[in-house]
């Protein structure tokens, strides 16, 4: 409830220049082979499980970042999924840590096929800044098959779509995972 209704008369406004500096990605670019492979493999769409194994929350903020309407990847066919009984992605972040060793192995596992399996950020690829932890267990590649790694810490929003879309199109040149 507003106690000061003075407030609630006033409107906010955006010169159009304020956001000149920030580039903009040319989403129409996206080859038509590739995007004619994506949606005959996935039926127009694929559905992300996300599971963070051990992180800093950094990977994180960048993921949920997809969704919001800047960046809005559902207008290219991703959704996030909240079984991975309904996932085409399993989409890994973090330094892998003993607790959640089986965990992950169990979201693979309850994950239908064909399926891909991305580790995103430098701490599933490698452990990053975690490596040396008593805690953690290795790359996520040590425990469960990777089909695409995307760099970064954290990777920034365009390189996860940029990495979806590489990994959509990898699995209809035959690199299915079973």
């Amino acid at each position: 409830m507003i106690k000061d209704p003075s407030i609630a008369s006033h409107s906010f406004s955006v010169s159009p220049d304020t956001y000149s500096t920030v580039p903009k990605p040319d989403w129409q670019q996206m080859d038509d082979t590739t995007l004619r492979q994506f949606q005959k493999k996935f039926g127009h769409s694929l559905h992300i499980r996300h599971i963070d194994v051990g992180s800093c929350n950094a990977c994180e903020s960048e993921v949920l970042a997809l969704s919001n309407p800047y960046y809005n990847f559902h207008r290219l066919g991703f959704f996030f999924a909240s079984s991975p009984r309904h996932a085409d992605v399993l989409l890994v972040t973090g330094a892998l840590t003993k607790a959640m060793k089986d965990v992950l192995m169990a979201t693979y596992e309850a994950m239908p096929r064909p399926r891909i399996v991305i580790a995103a950020g430098v701490c599933p690829i490698h452990g990053g800044v975690f490596r040396d932890s008593e805690q953690f267990v290795g790359p996520v590649e040590s425990v469960i098959p990777v089909d695409a790694h995307i760099p970064g810490c954290p990777p920034t929003p365009y390189a996860l779509i940029h990495g979806l879309l590489l990994a959509s199109g990898r699995m209809e040149e035959g690199a299915e995972r079973a």
